[in-house]
């Protein structure tokens, strides 16, 4: 009796943990869900609910951008996924920052080993889904970098103005060399962009900063 309670309490301190400490309450009202293509799908972190309705469109994989947590948030997915035969991926990403080198070797890696239809979602499913899914179109697809831009969009909650806008300058630096010599990303990526640079370059609206960061929590 005693475990049957306690496990009762446990989930209840997970959906406690996921639904207030985490802000998923706003995603109740709102999922973020698009589709990117015919493999691909981006969201806002999911409840169980919603897990089990992505299974029914087929999704096989649930790429996590907010990394292992051990929240509420993060338990409640493994269990659901679990439940409804997903793979969940665990892949960090950063959304105020210019990606790192490793980062993009690693999503490499990443898009050309998981099953796909996959899911990638982060907290609001505004920024680090929308740089993955950049990168996606970049590095999977081989698409021109214009078209990339369009997953960074104020369609999606994304602001560039703050710092995320990061993002928008990672892809754009790109598309300038592209225009110049056709330079495939990969290529780009490991031997002309500079993190550091670009991030020294960039300048946000401290006022746009305080209002992602503060009021609405983005991380």
């Amino acid at each position: 009796m005693k475990t049957e309670v306690q496990f009762k309490f446990n989930r209840f301190l997970a959906w406690f943990d996921m639904i207030i400490k985490d802000h998923g309450f706003l995603r109740l009202c709102y999922n973020n869900f698009h589709k990117v293509d015919e493999n691909l799908y981006r969201s806002n972190m999911p409840t169980p609910s919603r897990i089990r309705d992505y299974s029914k469109l087929g999704i096989k994989t649930i790429v996590n951008l907010r990394g292992v947590r051990k929240d509420g948030g993060w338990l409640l997915e493994n269990e659901a996924c679990s439940k409804h035969n997903i793979n969940l991926i665990d892949f960090r990403a950063r959304s105020r920052a210019a990606p790192e080198k490793e980062m993009i070797l690693k999503a490499e890696k990443l898009f050309n080993s998981i099953q796909y239809p996959a899911l990638i979602h982060c907290k609001s499913g505004a920024d680090r889904a929308g740089i993955m899914c950049a990168l996606y179109m970049l590095i999977y697809k081989k698409q021109d970098p214009e078209i990339a831009k369009k997953q960074l969009s104020w369609k999606y909650l994304h602001i560039k103005w703050a710092k995320p806008g990061v993002l928008d300058s990672f892809v754009e630096n790109y598309s300038i060399d592209y225009k110049r010599n056709k330079v495939k990303f990969m290529d780009w990526a490991k031997n002309k962009y500079n993190p550091k640079k670009l991030e020294n370059s960039f300048r946000s609206v401290w006022w746009v900063n305080r209002f992602l960061d503060d009021i609405l929590r983005r991380e």
